[in-house]
C-alpha cells in the first residue's frame, strides 16, 4: 500500500467512527423529538462533536435524519438476509428472524418508534426506499418462500402478507410497549414478555410449517 493510500485509510477510520457516533446520538434525539423538534446543536452536544462536523458529513438535519432511518432499515434487512434463506428450513429461518426482530424491539424501542412516527407522518423521507429497496427485498424473499412451498415445507400463503404480519407483531413490542406493559400490570416490558412473544409467534409459524425428516 502506498503512502497516499495509507493516509487515506488513516483518515477514513476516524470519519467512520465519527459517523457512527453522530448516528447513535441522532437516533436518540430524533426518537425523542422527531425531525421537526430535533436540533443539530443537541445532537452535537450528545455525541461531543462540533456541529460543523455533522453538517459536513450529512449536509443538513434532514440528511442526517434520512441517514438515521436508512441505518435502521439496513439492520432489519440484514437480519432477514441472515435467516430467511433457502438453506434454512422455514421453522429455523423464521425463528431466527423473529428473535432478531424482537431483540431489536427490546434493546432499541425508541429507534423502532422513530420509524413508526415517520410512517405515520406519511413516510416522505423513506418513500424511495419503500418503493425500491424494500419492494425488491420482499420480492426476493418471496422466492425463498416459494422454494419452501415447492419442497412441501410451508403452507401456500402469501409471502408479502406473512412478512407484514411478522413486521407488525415484532415491532409492536417496541411501538406499543406502554400499552402492552399496562395490560400486563408492569411499568415496562421485561425479558420474559419478549420471550413469551417469540413463543407465541412460533406457535403461529408452526401452524404453517410442515416438518420433514432432515429438513434442517
Amino acid at each position: 500500500m502506498t503512502k497516499k493510500n495509507n493516509r487515506s485509510a488513516d483518515i477514513g477510520v476516524p470519519r467512520r467512527n465519527n459517523t457512527q457516533r453522530i448516528l447513535n446520538a441522532a437516533e436518540k434525539i430524533f426518537a425523542a423529538y422527531g425531525l421537526a423538534g430535533a436540533r443539530v446543536d443537541d445532537i452535537a452536544q450528545l455525541c461531543d462533536l462540533p456541529k460543523a462536523n455533522i453538517l459536513y458529513y450529512f449536509g443538513s438535519k434532514e440528511g442526517l435524519y434520512r441517514a438515521t432511518l436508512e441505518r435502521l432499515l439496513a439492520v432489519w434487512l440484514a437480519d432477514a438476509d441472515q435467516w430467511i434463506v433457502a438453506e434454512h428450513s422455514p421453522r429455523v429461518g423464521l425463528e431466527g428472524y423473529i428473535r432478531a426482530k424482537m431483540l431489536f424491539s427490546r434493546r432499541k424501542p425508541a429507534t423502532s418508534r422513530l420509524f413508526m412516527h415517520e410512517l405515520l407522518a406519511g413516510g416522505d423521507c423513506v418513500r424511495e426506499f419503500l418503493h425500491t429497496t424494500l419492494r425488491d427485498f420482499v420480492l426476493n424473499k418471496a422466492k425463498v418462500f416459494a422454494h419452501w412451498q415447492e419442497q412441501g415445507l410451508f403452507a401456500p400463503i402469501d409471502p408479502a402478507h406473512f412478512l407484514f404480519l411478522l413486521w407488525s407483531t415484532t415491532q409492536a413490542y417496541a411501538d406499543m410497549q406502554v400499552q402492552f406493559a399496562a395490560v400486563l400490570g408492569r411499568k415496562n416490558l421485561i425479558a420474559e414478555d419478549f420471550e413469551k412473544g417469540v413463543e407465541t409467534l412460533m406457535q403461529l409459524v408452526d401452524s404453517v410449517c410442515v416438518q420433514k425428516v432432515n429438513a434442517d
